[in-house]
């Protein structure tokens, strides 16, 4: 069997059938990571001794006649922003760089729990804020397509290692497009999950031992196929443990399988954030594949909202999120300009000091904003299925670490546009909680990835899932860098 780019889960087969072993595949993966990551600068963390003990363990209970589950014996990879027991986890911060959990997070231990072996951790930005990854204590990854590129963030270490076949499956964190954002730059798929089904428990910020979770924040899989993300969602949804002892969370199955029953809207462009032309053309290709299989496909459907008031209340809420665990003395610089902010300005820096420093009474009118949007989302998938739209509005782009990161811009379709620009159509979906899967759907003409979202009503992970399934099948598969 070939181990490279094959599931995860059918690893975890031919373990169990003894057709290879668990010391086999994780020697294969440490070798991989020592003879590409050197370029890449993905896999910053090794728990080798560990995990080969692990894996030894693992062949010995396949000849006791034993099962650890769907995933037994196969070695991965984690974003190091999730808490793992045993393995310095940094999450990008300089002050952690010895942290050693003595937990893992709830989503890694259910990864454990179905027979995986975690042998290192992937690189993510500072505090996970970026749209790169990047930090101090392990410098920049770069991306497996072209490395002169960013590969993302701030899942962008867990996305460049599963596009480079360095790990067979990952485990991401979204709360600003950083599971999709990487998916869409590295050509792999991601499954940005629906709010509340998958424990964020143990993720760094804000660390280990806090039990509260974080509005608009999940944890999601990223790999190489639609198959293994809804196998992999499987293993994590859960409720937290003080509430699984009075309810399960039983996700509804996929509407359909069946192209010829697909409704499917398409939104592949907008004036309030133009979109690279080739990605739009990318889309509205994926969108011709689906109904040439027999879809109904409209290009004209939208929720009845409107996309720069979500994109308002978004940053609001992102801020008032993130900024919770910001030391004091950026709570009050915020607080200071926001408050010297005029009414009419509606500029980077002052949405986010609004959002960090807003009051209870505030952020409470952000909730009432969203769940009105939510409910407009609602309505528009009585008559959809799904809703294909943008990753981002461009493909990978040039490494770019200057320290004003509201300063930075990039270029689309040649003209100049604010790096903060990225958070627009990875919050169009997620400020409504909704679940997304990024979908690689081509190739640019510089030969970078381009990837769709696939968004579904909220709770309705499976039927995302099935559509980037069709558009895997009938579109275009995983296609590792060249």
């Amino acid at each position: 069997m070939n181990i490279l780019y094959a599931s995860p889960f059918d690893l975890a087969e031919a373990i169990k059938a003894q057709k290879l072993t668990s010391s086999e595949v994780l020697a294969f993966f440490l070798g991989r990571v020592k003879q590409h990551n050197p370029a890449l600068n993905a896999v910053v963390a090794l728990d080798i001794e560990r995990a080969q003990a692990r894996a030894l363990a693992a062949d010995e209970a396949v000849k006791r006649g034993e099962s650890w589950g769907p995933l037994h014996g196969v070695p991965m990879t984690i974003k190091d922003a999730l808490c793992t027991e045993g393995i310095v986890t940094v999450g990008g911060i300089p002050e952690c760089k010895d942290h050693v959990p003595k937990a893992n997070a709830i989503g890694v231990q259910r990864y454990i729990d179905a027979g995986a072996i975690i042998f290192g951790k992937t690189n993510v930005p500072f505090m996970s804020s970026d749209l790169q990854s990047y930090n101090d204590i392990y410098g920049a990854t770069n991306n497996p397509w072209n490395l002169e590129r960013t590969c993302g963030g701030s899942s962008g270490g867990a996305a460049a290692s599963v596009a480079a076949g360095l790990t067979p499956l990952e485990l991401g964190s979204d709360i600003g497009g950083s599971i999709r954002t990487p998916s869409h730059f590295n050509g792999v798929f991601g499954h940005k999950p629906s709010f509340g089904i998958v424990s964020q428990r143990g993720h760094l910020p804000p660390g280990e031992g806090i039990l509260s979770g974080v509005d608009l924040s999940v944890v999601g899989p990223i790999g190489t196929s639609p198959n293994d993300l809804e196998k992999a969602l499987d293993i994590l949804v859960a409720p937290s443990p003080e509430d699984a002892k009075a309810y399960t969370i039983n996700l509804p199955p996929a509407r359909t399988t069946d192209p010829t029953k697909l409704k499917v809207a398409v939104w592949a462009d907008d004036s309030f954030c133009p979109v690279d032309s080739e990605i739009a053309a990318a889309i509205n290709a994926a969108a011709d594949s689906l109904e040439q299989a027999g879809a109904l496909v409209d290009r004209n459907a939208r929720p009845d909202i409107n996309f720069e008031k979500n994109h308002l209340n978004y940053t609001h809420m992102l801020m008032a999120a993130m900024g919770s665990g910001m030391p004091a003395a950026v709570f009050d610089m915020m607080k200071e300009i926001a408050e010297a902010s005029d009414a009419d300005d509606f500029s980077n820096i002052t949405l986010q000091a609004r959002g960090i420093s807003s009051s209870h009474r505030e952020w409470n009118s952000g909730m009432e904003k969203r769940a009105q949007l939510r409910a407009s989302w609602a309505t528009f998938f009585n008559d959809y299925d799904v809703l294909l739209c943008p990753c981002a509005h461009i493909t990978a782009f040039p490494h770019d670490h200057s320290p004003d990161m509201i300063a930075r811009t990039h270029t689309v379709n040649g003209e100049t546009r604010d790096y903060m620009d990225l958070l627009k159509w990875a919050g169009l979906t997620l400020n409504a909680l909704l679940p997304v899967t990024a979908t690689p759907i081509g190739v640019s003409s510089e030969g970078l990835p381009i990837g769709v979202q696939v968004v579904a009503d909220y709770l309705e992970d499976k039927t995302a899932l099935a559509v980037a399934k069709m558009l895997e099948h009938y579109h275009r598969a995983f296609v590792p860098p060249p």
